[in-house]
């Protein structure tokens, strides 16, 4: 009953906030869906309709069935970029959820809550426009998107900033690319991949013109580096991974096809060819040398036979 319950509040719930879970400019926040795991449990925030309350709800990894739910007071979504939700520590102890709402509003408020213990740690409350970016592998430090033009719902140009969550401060200035000389970032975000350990955040941005650009974000040493990367028209089907223990960023099709590299440090571009399976071609070439020594053979022994044959006439012993 618990499980059918849960099930039942997700789809009324789903029907009616379906406009307010939205696309929020570069991120995404959502409510529903697959939200995000850590170890064996799941959290998934569900919009709980006409009372205007969000019920973070625990999800068994295992078997699917519900435990705790903490109940918050609106609407809060998980902040998320592409298919996949964000905004879990890597030690599962901080998660932050971004108010649901339609465009981008001020003042901006997030919600830091400790999901191990069911608890509200505390409201964030900015001035302007901001929406979630990402978190530090210890939860120390919380990158924002701030939009520049969010007065005019211009969601294309933004810059990021960072907010200290032990001071409980926005931190002054914007973490950029020291080598860029534009003022603000443009694009979408379509895609991410973070490094194992979580210091590096990697999106796939999309310019309004076209291009591309991948935005390498150093979580804990608060600096970032844009790489551009040519145009593509199937941006969309585009993914990252990290490959060669980290070193590389492989920027390659969903179906595994690659595109482009890029090298960890030095951010150079290089285009992967599909290699010569040399190891099949080493096969073939053995066996074909072994077939031509067969051949060699059976015809040395064909040969010795005529002539042995040959001899035996002129001998008369045939």
């Amino acid at each position: 009953m618990r499980r059918l319950a849960l099930c039942l509040a997700i789809v009324v719930g789903a029907l009616v906030a379906a406009s307010a879970a939205r696309a929020d400019g570069p991120t995404f926040v959502t409510q529903f869906g697959q939200g995000v795991t850590h170890g064996a449990v799941r959290y998934v925030p569900v919009s709980v309709y006409p009372a205007n309350r969000t019920d973070l709800v625990t999800i068994s990894t295992v078997d699917g069935s519900a435990g705790q739910a903490l109940q918050l007071p609106g609407q809060w979504g998980l902040p998320a970029i592409g298919s996949g939700a964000e905004g879990l520590s890597r030690d599962g102890r901080t998660l932050v959820l971004g108010q649901v709402a339609i465009g981008v509003t001020s003042p901006s408020k997030f919600l830091i809550v400790n999901p191990v213990r069911m608890k509200i740690v505390r409201t964030i409350v900015l001035r302007g426009y901001f929406s979630f970016d990402a978190l530090s592998p210890n939860a120390s430090r919380m990158y924002l998107i701030q939009y520049t033009h969010g007065k005019s719902q211009d969601l294309t140009h933004y810059i990021v900033r960072g907010y200290d969550l032990r001071t409980n401060r926005l931190l002054p200035g914007k973490i950029a690319d020291r080598s860029e000389d534009e003022g603000t970032m443009a694009g979408y975000a379509l895609t991410r991949t973070t490094s194992a350990g979580g210091r590096w955040v990697y999106t796939l941005y999309q310019k309004p013109n076209g291009g591309a650009f991948v935005h390498a974000l150093d979580t804990v040493a608060a600096a970032a580096y844009c790489i551009d990367l040519p145009k593509n028209r199937g941006l969309y089907n585009i993914v990252l991974s990290m490959r060669n223990g980290g070193r590389t960023l492989a920027v390659h099709w969903r179906s595994g096809r690659p595109w482009l590299n890029v090298a960890v440090g030095t951010w150079r571009i290089s285009y992967p060819r599909a290699g010569i399976p040399w190891t099949w071609v080493g096969a073939g070439i053995g066996g074909g040398l072994g077939l031509l020594a067969a051949g060699a053979l059976f015809l040395r022994r064909r040969r010795g036979q005529e002539l042995q044959e040959h001899a035996r006439q002129q001998l008369g012993l045939a």
